[in-house]
């Protein structure tokens, strides 16, 4: 009888991150509008077992960051993140962004991929461009694909807003230029509305290739790794991208609010300001996300919304770290005042 095979070695992905043959590093360029699940995503990079050293740089549109606690950090020493939330990475921060590149790249390790996660209000364009005009990242970087994800059940709400005169679509830009578009959400959509959808995308972007799914759950060897970018094609769409451009304005009607409150909230409380809140102004708020304090809760509650959509769940335990909220909305005209008022009725007595 011959020799029994031997056991397999653990799986690991194939074909994610890889020095390309000119030793540059790829980057994954992830958008996508607010809400549309790059989070999430984000969180399946992370957590897929593809053996490589990563790096993340992220961007929050919003004066509170939040994204730092929703993003998981248990994955040893494997992967670093670096968050930048003073400004949209397209506008004001984007000489952090230069400048966080060459100090990863100075570095004596090697780092096998880079991902940047944009905020949602993010025009892709002036990040595609520092791969091209910088010299220090055109030597050491390569892009390897933009991805944008696609709220299936809301992307032709946006796709549709009219903006004040000079201001940009940004959902538009972020389906103009992705690559790869996961066409996210299926789960809450009908068959004929998610061709309809598919075939408005497309015809923005004929040459995307869109990957329909829920909870963004796609192998990662579509999105990372892939190979994706060509400046040829971006080139066809947008004949303009590399000229000096740094008058990208966001809709001066859609802002943030950030609310950093000590202390308890009351559960029932907050529930009841919520669905009052979304019943009456759910059209005009983009994206709501909070790490939030419930009385009588060991666990850090962690609260998320999109439009009239909402939900929460127990996060880790608060155990010595200080008990406290951080709440974020963007919208559009939202009421600075009427939103304290409310989220401070909610604290526990």
């Amino acid at each position: 009888m011959a020799d029994a095979a031997p056991e397999p070695a653990p799986a690991v992905e194939k074909g994610l991150f890889g020095r390309s043959p000119d030793g540059k590093v790829p980057v994954t360029v992830l958008t996508g509008f607010l809400g549309s699940g790059k989070t999430t995503l984000l969180n399946r990079m992370l957590s897929t077992n593809h053996g490589k050293k990563i790096a993340v740089i992220e961007n929050e549109f919003g004066e509170v960051g939040i994204d730092d606690a929703l993003v998981k950090r248990k994955f040893d020493t494997e992967e670093e993140i670096f968050e930048m939330n003073n400004g949209c990475i397209c506008c004001t921060v984007r000489g952090d962004l230069v400048r966080i590149l060459n100090k990863l790249l100075l570095r004596k390790e090697t780092l096998d991929g880079i991902v940047i996660e944009t905020t949602g209000m993010a025009d892709p364009a002036p990040v595609i461009q520092t791969f091209f005009m910088d010299p220090a990242i055109q030597e050491s970087c390569k892009l390897d694909a933009v991805i944008t994800v696609v709220d299936a059940k809301h992307i032709i709400q946006h796709l549709d807003e009219v903006k004040p005169e000079g201001a940009e679509n940004e959902a538009v830009e972020q389906v103009v230029f992705a690559d790869v578009m996961l066409l996210n959400k299926m789960d809450l959509i009908t068959e004929e509305y998610g061709e309809e959808v598919k075939k408005r995308l497309k015809g923005i972007n004929k040459s995307t290739e869109i990957i329909p799914c829920t909870n963004v759950d796609v192998p990662m060897d579509k999105i990372i790794g892939c190979g994706a970018f060509s400046l040829e094609k971006v080139l066809e769409l947008e004949p303009d991208l590399m000229e000096p451009d740094a008058t990208h304005i966001h809709d001066p009607t859609i802002t943030s609010v950030g609310i950093v409150e000590d202390g308890d909230l009351d559960m029932d409380k907050m529930n009841g300001w919520l669905g009052t809140l979304l019943r009456e102004k759910g059209v005009d708020i983009y994206r709501m996300k909070g790490v939030l304090s419930i009385r009588g809760q060991e666990d850090k509650f962690v609260f998320q919304g999109i439009h009239m959509l909402f939900d929460g769940q127990p996060m880790e335990p608060w155990g010595d770290t200080k008990r406290s909220n951080r709440m974020i909305f963007i919208g559009r005209n939202l009421d600075r005042e009427e939103l304290m008022s409310g989220f401070n009725s909610c604290m526990a007595a």
